[in-house]
């Protein structure tokens, strides 16, 4: 065989082997699709990691209110609360995704088209899984009716309370959210909510303190002018609720920020969990300090409390503020709150968890501080904010309620109130050696 001959062969081998990794070549990602690939990823993480954290914060309402009702009334809270999450999940996939989310930009932008939801492949175009995103904004909108189920607890019956649950995270709930996360009409004017004390918490608020005035008190709270402390079942159970609640809010402020894929997403992420963090911390040590200081003892529940009032109010804004800024709301917050606690016994308005003060006056603190600690954000969209949402929750709370109330009733007997809603609407004693007192 010649030279020439063999050098042909030769180079005609080479140039076939070499042909996959020219086709390898050619068809290599870029850097580009790689980085799109890897911030998917990491997104996607986000959203489900602060999803099921979220998530775990209904077994923290759960504990909380059990410890916080009497024992007559444990079990039925436990199930309005594993129901309620149910209820949620069903109804913000039926139709509370794309009422508001759907949200036209040429129209009026106060809500979107109500549809099922629908989930698309893989894609890079959102940043994200549409299945990651719908259940990190399904959890906020369950966290919406966990703050409802404390407040009437112990004398509302089941089926009217599902009922409302059904129409607050269908409709209720969603509407108010397209207004700023569904590029609604406050966010079109500058209202900003990172992850929801008005969005959230204040509309539970809302619904919640519209149902306790409508139901009324539980009997004996309230005889001759004065107020009897009715005390809780357990208070480990409520402390282990408040711990959960603080551990999942990680997951509820720090997810907001919706992206993990660059190192200033990350660096933001982790700044969010140190403000949520210290906003607690100085809502605990406010409410220990003003208990001590005005009636002599410190009130563990006030202390529980004073912990979920911080993190409410920082939720509004936990990216930008620094440290000791996000101290200042946190305590500021819990301090609220309890001044918020006599003044609703001395208009006799029963919350037996104290989830008005908590969510809906540290919600509102919350939001209009937004102003002073974020310099792109000024007080008036803030405030239109606010209003708004108190109006149309309220109106729609007070259609809701009134209506239920002279259908089906919404309070059980006063013979079943006094047995307790264990025994007289679902029959299975969280403590059966105990009788009703």
């Amino acid at each position: 065989m010649s030279m020439r001959k063999f050098a042909k062969i030769f180079g005609g081998a080479a140039m076939f082997s070499a042909l996959p990794a020219i086709a390898a070549a050619q068809d290599a990602p870029t850097l580009e699709s790689l980085a799109a690939n890897d911030a998917f990823v990491f997104n996607t993480l986000l959203f489900l990691i602060g999803g099921f954290l979220v998530m775990w914060m209904a077994a923290g309402f759960a504990m909380l209110e059990a410890g916080f009702v009497r024992t007559k009334n444990v079990s039925m809270q436990c199930l309005k609360n594993i129901s309620l999450y149910s209820v949620a999940g069903l109804m913000f996939w039926v139709i509370g995704y794309q009422l508001m989310y759907n949200v036209s930009g040429d129209g009026a932008g106060l809500f979107g088209m109500p549809g099922i939801m629908s989930f698309g492949g893989p894609s890079t175009d959102t940043g994200y899984s549409d299945y990651s995103d719908w259940f990190f904004q399904m959890v906020f909108c369950a966290t919406t009716a966990s703050i409802v189920s404390g407040t009437v607890a112990e004398r509302i019956k089941f089926w009217p309370f599902i009922i409302f649950v059904v129409v607050l995270t269908g409709f209720i709930y969603p509407v108010v959210g397209s207004w700023e996360w569904g590029t609604g009409f406050l966010d079109r004017m500058g209202f900003s909510d990172f992850a929801g004390s008005t969005l959230v918490h204040s509309t539970g608020g809302w619904a919640a303190l519209v149902g306790a005035i409508i139901l009324g008190a539980r009997k004996g709270k309230y005889v001759d002018g004065k107020v009897n402390a009715i005390p809780g079942s357990s208070m480990p159970l409520a402390t282990l609720g408040v711990f959960i609640l603080w551990l999942g809010w990680f997951g509820f402020n720090g997810a907001s920020q919706l992206a993990l894929g660059t190192i200033a997403d990350a660096d933001s992420v982790a700044k969010i969990f140190v403000n949520t963090n210290m906003a607690a911390v100085a809502g605990v040590i406010m409410a220990v300090l003003y208990t001590q200081i005005r009636y002599g003892k410190i009130d563990l529940t006030m202390a529980l409390n004073g912990a979920l009032a911080g993190l409410v109010a920082i939720t509004a804004e936990p990216l930008t503020p620094s440290v000791p800024v996000a101290l200042l709301v946190g305590g500021l917050g819990s301090l609220l709150a309890c001044l918020t606690v006599p003044l609703l016994d001395k208009l006799k308005i029963d919350d037996v968890v104290g989830a008005v003060p908590v969510h809906l006056v540290a919600g509102i603190f919350g939001t209009l501080a937004v102003a002073f600690t974020n310099p792109d954000v000024t007080f008036m969209p803030q405030l239109i904010g606010v209003l708004a949402t108190a109006v149309f929750v309220c109106i729609a709370s007070t259609i809701v309620w009134f209506a239920l109330k002279f259908t089906i009733g919404l309070r059980v007997s006063e013979e079943d109130e006094y047995i307790g809603l264990d025994q007289a609407e679902i029959g299975v004693p969280s403590y059966p050696e105990f009788v009703a007192t």
